[in-house]
């Protein structure tokens, strides 16, 4: 099957309204309707089906009519739009309730809420934090994002970085 992005999923892929993990990033760049999903998935960039799933389930990508007859990609598929998603539930949300149904948050729960938050701070401090900004978006992992704090905190002063430390600690 091949996927393709939606209109919907660029603007909220610029816009940042969705948080995606590193990898979810690449795979969207990747998933351009001329690459099937194995070869997403070849790409050696670790994507896995499950965040290909993920981002249709989103609604930032859709399947290529009439390409796969197989019946669990065409389940996929049919998933909704991002437009029908963002009606129906905003991402706050979503991290209280699996905040809620899992008691405390996960190391990768914590990643995916700071990880858009040390991209924003770094990248607000332009061509000066350009170094910073490649090794925050070069991060795979909560512990790698936690090992770059500091960093992020001295470029952007304490008041700045309360938001990320809020996101990192758990």
């Amino acid at each position: 099957m091949i996927l393709v992005k939606t209109e919907a999923g660029q603007q909220a892929f610029r816009d940042r309204t969705i948080r995606l993990a590193p990898r979810q990033r690449s795979a969207f760049f990747l998933c351009d309707g001329k690459r099937t999903i194995e070869e997403v998935q070849a790409a050696g960039m670790n994507i896995a089906r499950e965040d290909l799933e993920e981002m249709v389930s989103l609604g930032m990508l859709k399947a290529v009519n009439g390409f796969s007859q197989e019946p669990a990609l065409l389940a996929l598929a049919a998933l909704p739009s991002v437009a029908a998603a963002a009606a129906t539930r905003a991402p706050a949300p979503i991290v209280a309730a699996t905040q809620a149904s899992s008691g405390a948050r996960s190391a990768q729960d914590r990643y995916k809420d700071a990880y858009p938050i040390a991209t924003r701070l770094s990248g607000s401090l332009g061509l000066r934090g350009f170094r910073l900004n490649l090794a925050v978006e070069g991060t795979t992992s909560y512990e790698e994002l936690l090992a770059l704090a500091p960093k992020i905190r001295a470029a952007v002063g304490p008041e700045k970085a309360a938001e990320l430390d809020r996101a990192l600690s758990g």
